[in-house]
């Protein structure tokens, strides 16, 4: 059957959620190690905005406002482990993220930190180029 001889990349989403003006990273538990965006798979039935939403409540122990669409992420190289295809979301909250799920830890970010840690290559996958955009789209 034509199903079974498809093969698709795996569709992930990703959050930029901001706190008090500062951006939600989490610690990755599993490899790759480093510090990401939360974010995760789309279950099969879920829309990627729930299933945003549902990441973040198991991730960070919080709920977003103002949800977004910001960009689409598809390069084939973007994660080491197979191509994935992230839908990102920017969001604010109103409670103080906090790790669950598959974060070791979850720490708030300024720009500044956060362009620094991109620096030194802390950040994985391709959340140094998400971000670098996002920051770009501020001006």
């Amino acid at each position: 059957m034509w199903r079974e001889k498809i093969k698709t990349p795996k569709l992930t989403v990703d959050g930029i959620v901001l706190y008090n003006g500062k951006i939600a990273l989490i610690e990755r538990r599993y490899p790759p190690l480093g510090w990401a965006l939360p974010g995760g798979f789309v279950d099969t039935g879920e829309t990627v905005e729930d299933a945003v939403r549902r990441e973040m409540s198991e991730e960070l122990n919080i709920d977003l406002n103002e949800l977004k669409q910001f960009h689409v992420y598809s390069d084939p190289a973007r994660d080491p482990r197979f191509h994935t295809v992230s839908v990102v979301f920017t969001a604010i909250t109103d409670k103080a993220p906090v790790a669950g799920d598959d974060a070791k830890n979850v720490r708030l970010f300024t720009k500044d930190e956060i362009m620094s840690m991109i620096y030194e290559g802390a950040v994985v996958f391709d959340h140094h180029r998400i971000l670098t955009d996002y920051f770009n789209s501020l001006n």
